[in-house]
C-alpha cells in the first residue's frame, strides 16, 4: 500500500464537521456611523453582530463559524453591502446577491 492514503475513520470526519474556527471580517466604511454583520450564522439578524470601528475607519469582528459555506452581508448604516474581498457571491432565499465565505 505504498503511496496510498487510507481514509480517516468516520469519527474523525464527524469531529472535523463540528470544529468551530474564528473568522475575521473587515469592512472598509470610514464614513459609516454603524456597521453590523448579518448572515446565515445569525439567522440574518440585523443587530446581533455589531462591528467594532478601528482608528483608520475600518470595521472589524471575529465570529466563530463551523465548517462549510456561509452567506453574509455587511449592514453599513442599515444598508446591505457585499464584501468585495469575499470568496464568492451567492443568492439568498429572496434571490438577492450576498457574499460567501468557505470555512474548513
Amino acid at each position: 500500500m505504498h503511496g496510498l492514503r487510507r481514509p480517516h475513520p468516520p469519527h474523525q470526519r464527524l469531529q472535523a464537521r463540528k470544529t468551530v474556527l474564528p473568522v475575521n471580517f473587515i469592512c472598509l466604511a470610514p464614513q459609516a456611523a454603524t456597521v453590523h454583520l448579518t448572515g446565515d450564522f445569525n439567522s440574518w439578524n440585523r443587530t446581533s453582530h455589531p462591528m467594532n470601528r478601528s482608528f483608520d475607519g475600518s470595521w472589524h469582528l471575529s465570529v466563530p463559524l463551523g465548517h462549510g459555506g456561509h452567506h453574509y452581508q455587511f449592514l453599513v448604516d442599515g444598508l446591505p453591502v457585499n464584501d468585495p474581498r469575499a470568496q464568492g457571491l451567492a443568492r439568498n432565499a429572496q434571490g438577492e446577491k450576498v457574499s460567501m465565505i468557505l470555512v474548513s
